[in-house]
């Protein structure tokens, strides 16, 4: 059903307005993720004292920052991530000067700080009381700062910011290939890299991301967003990245490292510049045998190598004018893996009749980004900011040299999606109120190439028409539909294959004003957001954002509250193929027609929350949210054995779950913390849009494998001393999501009886089986060979039935809402032990690190899912060990 349609008119009259609007206030903020402290110390006579050092610390991030004053007294700290802060001063002969400065905007926040003669200790020693642990904000966020994750152990080498967010944010829920779901939903998260909005999918098997060396801090929104996000905002990553911009001497690193798998990586950053420029540049190449997570355990055909790099440029033409170009390139290629089920299988070409060997399928994804912003300063309290930005990625998937080696059928892609567009924001920050607005315009340039050919010559006899009668002769001749539509393309005969062509432009403008508003013990943030989309439909949204939060002072308390209305933009990869795949396409595949194209999705979002400081090294901070939206997504796998996914739409969605982090800041060299959540995520039938498999039928409620009753992270880091080596350690427990198809007891439509007492598995094959685990008494199936009984194969009376990796239904309870089969609970520790300082030169400008990392240190067998409609099957990492050696400047 085809949502409100909008205009030429309509949106005309948006721009228009939007910039007089920008023309008129002068006055709102840039989109940007961090801000600058700058000023001046003084002496008592107010003369400058130049060699002063100048410190900013926050307790609960561990962002540090540092500086020495200038021969005018003058100093400046920039890219400061949005947070408050410890500021203090030292010189030698004075006392130490402390105060705390909330960094919440990108306008310069200026101070002038008098000294007063006294202690000539220069050493910097930062306490904190339980007061400064909380934040008075009414959303739910986390803040991640270089300091925990340059020591956190990452699964992912090529996936390592997915990693980071999984292992750091409560309600993350962990998914195989870089994937992650953020609180209940799969893949609507969005990046805000520098204020540059990238809301396309970041997961290794969709794009390149940017590098983790390239990023200062991270700050993770899981609470109702604020007006200034639109598209995906289940999730929401605010991005700092690093800068050169004030360092008169160049620092950096250059690090190399060798693991399982026969995996390497090196690498180098370099930052430098000087009050008025800087640059930093970051770059690094992988290369493993496990790139993708593989259906099988035992890892084959899964190379895959990636080369990135990134650089930030800074100048600064005047004091009131910067101007700032990120740019990015990445390729990666990387192999499809194999299950034994296409491993080896000696299938025949049945055109040359010669074996044809392994499915041998590939991937080539290449990933440019540019976006350029200029920033001028009115005053002391305003700032305005505009910016552009351009990115790509291109796709490219490629068959088996031999097409008879792709099981059921051969496909390729050429796939581009590409990016741009211009905002501009505006700020104003003075007395009680945080004033923001802004617009921003974009363009989504889809181009979609796809082919498919039949290579199983039993498909078409397979195959019935309208009435149920064979659609083939004696002899395989077609002879009705759908054979006679689908026989050009049936290789085995000597077709060709189908070409499937797409380009779309996919154009959305936006429009967002905000105020933060503090007043003594309450924080209010009020904002309204406007949503323009036209894709295969128009639609249009006012959002209202609305947050309070409430400081309990004396008991270290802020309660808080939030409430959002969002436009859920739909998934732009394979969009054209999943609003107007050919009848063609669909039947090759088994999927069921379009039912409609894709539209946005409309929700209602509320939060309600509690952060608690105890003492000075403890604060905890939960959350409980509830969701319902109109349109809920997800994506389907084209089949189990590649990662091509379309995008598809069911007709309403309802989430709730609680999240927590507890975090402990540094206690005599000790910091640690837990996140953790529970997640319930209902989808109703019927499916209205997309491309892909019907779960259920009629209005049937199904819970879908982003739901998981418990999971949480714990990670302990030590380091007693700075010139003693560290040690961080993770356990991760997930209670597992939801399965894909799995036969058991009762199950409707399973078994020759159909009843409580036996389980039939022939709808599964022997390997298939095997990845699940399944046993049937002392029978574990193999690669090979399925479950048996004395009932015969594939069969198993349910008593005798279960699974290593899988939770079974009990018998007549498996219930698709209530009661659905899930992925088996797993514990997963890794450890990761360093030296910053091996060889200690005694000189603070040139180190050599050492470091070394195993992942999964119990070589735990376990999935991440089975046989997902959405994903396939995909097993955790096994136990892998890498040691890095760093040199730093």
């Amino acid at each position: 059903m085809l949502r409100k349609r909008v205009s030429s008119r309509a949106l005309v009259l948006f721009v228009v307005t939007g910039v007089l609007f920008l023309a008129l206030t002068q006055g709102l903020n840039a989109q940007s993720s961090s801000g600058m402290i700058q000023g001046t110390v003084t002496d008592p006579s107010k003369a400058a004292v130049p060699g002063a050092k100048v410190h900013i610390e926050n307790p609960v991030s561990h962002h540090v920052g540092e500086v020495e004053t200038g021969t005018d007294g003058g100093f400046r700290i920039p890219n400061i991530p949005f947070n408050p802060y410890h500021l203090t001063v030292t010189a030698p002969g004075f006392n130490t000067l402390s105060q705390d400065v909330d960094v919440r905007s990108s306008v310069p926040i200026t101070l002038e700080l008098g000294l007063t003669v006294g202690s000539a200790a220069t050493n910097i020693t930062v306490t904190e009381s339980a007061a400064d642990l909380i934040e008075e904000d009414s959303n739910f966020h986390t803040d991640v700062d270089r300091g925990l994750f340059d020591k956190l152990p990452l699964e992912s080498q090529s996936s390592s910011v997915s990693s980071l967010i999984t292992l750091s944010s409560p309600g993350v829920v962990a998914d195989s290939n870089g994937l992650f779901h953020g609180l209940g939903d799969h893949a609507e998260n969005s990046f805000s890299v520098d204020g540059q909005p990238i809301t396309d999918q970041q997961s290794k098997i969709f794009s390149n991301q940017i590098p983790a060396d390239s990023i200062e801090s991270l700050e993770v929104i899981s609470g109702a967003p604020p007006a200034e996000f639109g598209d995906k905002t289940s999730l929401v990553v605010k991005v700092t990245t690093r800068s050169g911009l004030g360092q008169s001497q160049a620092h950096g690193s250059v690090t190399g490292s060798f693991g399982s798998f026969h995996s390497s990586n090196a690498g180098f950053d370099v930052g430098y510049g000087g009050p008025k420029w800087g640059n930093f540049i970051a770059a690094n190449g992988l290369n493993t045998n496990r790139f993708l997570d593989p259906p099988e355990f035992q890892v084959f055909h899964s190379r895959g190598n990636e080369e990135n790099i990134f650089d930030r440029l800074d100048f600064k033409p005047s004091n009131a004018d910067t101007i700032q170009i990120n740019g990015q390139y990445t390729r990666s290629w990387f192999q499809t893996p194999n299950s034994f089920d296409n491993f080896n299988v000696g299938v025949v070409d049945p055109i040359l009749g010669n074996p044809v060997g392994s499915q041998d399928q590939r991937a080539e994804i290449k990933t440019f980004n540019i976006a350029p912003l200029w920033s001028h300063v009115f005053g002391a309290s305003t700032i305005y900011t505009l910016g552009a930005f351009i990115r790509q990625d291109q796709f490219l998937y490629f068959p088996s040299n031999n097409p008879f080696a792709d099981a059921g059928q051969t496909v390729s892609q050429n796939r581009k999606l590409t990016n741009l567009g211009v905002r501009t924001d505006l700020s104003y920050v003075k007395g009680i109120n945080n004033f923001k607005g802004g617009v921003t315009y974009q363009q989504t340039l889809l181009t979609e190439n796809f082919t498919i050919g039949i290579t199983d010559p039993t498909f078409l006899p397979s195959l019935a028409d309208a009435n149920g009668n064979p659609c083939v002769d004696a002899t395989g001749a077609p002879i009705a539909d759908p054979c006679t539509t689908l026989a050009p393309f049936d290789l085995t005969a000597g077709g060709t294959p189908f070409l499937f062509h797409g380009h779309k432009p996919i154009k959305e403008l936006s429009a967002y004003i905000q105020d933060t508003i503090t007043e003594g013990h309450w924080t209010f943030n009020l904002g309204i957001r406007g949503d323009f989309y036209n894709g295969f439909v128009e639609d249009r949204q006012s959002e209202p954002r609305l947050g309070v939060a409430y400081n309990i002072k004396g008991s270290n308390t802020v309660l808080r509250a939030s409430y959002a209305v969002v436009m859920e933009t739909p998934f732009n990869e394979n969009l054209i193929l999943a609003s107007t795949a050919s009848p063609v396409i669909a039947d090759i595949l088994g999927f069921p027609p379009v039912p409609s194209p894709v539209t946005p999705g409309h929700r209602n979002e509320f939060h309600a929350g509690v952060e608690q400081a105890l003492g000075r090294h403890l604060v905890v901070d939960a959350d409980y949210m509830w969701k319902y939206t109109n349109g809920g997504y997800d994506f389907s796998a084209l089949t189990a054995t590649t990662p091509i996914f379309f995008p598809i739409e069911w007709a309403r969605s309802k989430i709730s779950g609680v999240s927590a982090r507890v975090n402990v800041p540094n206690y005599h060299g000790l910091t640690a913390f837990v996140v953790m959540g529970s997640v319930a995520a209902r989808f109703f039938n019927p499916q209205v849009g997309g491309f892909g498999a019907v779960l259920g039928g009629g209005n049937a409620v199904f819970r879908i494998d982003h739901d998981q009753k418990f999971q949480e992270t714990t990670h302990l880091q030590y380091q007693p001393f700075k010139r003693l080596p560290w040690v961080g350690f993770n356990w991760r427990y997930d209670s597992g999501l939801v399965s894909g198809a799995l036969p058991c007891a009762g199950c409707a439509g399973n078994g020759p009886l159909g009843d409580d007492t036996l389980v039939d598995t022939s709808g599964l094959t022997a390997d298939q089986q095997f990845e699940a685990g399944l046993f049937c008494g002392s029978v574990h199936a193999t690669p090979t060979t399925p479950i048996s009984s004395n009932l015969g194969a594939n069969l198993c009376p349910a008593a005798a039935y279960g699974s290593t990796f899988l939770k079974v239904p009990a018998p007549g309870t498996e219930d698709d809402d209530h009661n659905p089969p899930r992925v088996a609970p797993r514990h997963l520790f890794d450890l990761s032990v360093g030296d910053d300082d091996v060889l200690h030169f005694g000189a603070e400008r040139y180190k050599i690190s050492l470091r070394y990392t195993v992942i999964n240190m119990t070589n735990k067998v376990a999935l991440y899912n089975f046989l997902s409609t959405f994903s396939g099957t995909h097993y955790v990492t096994p136990r892998s060990q890498t040691i890095e050696l760093g040199f730093h400047f």
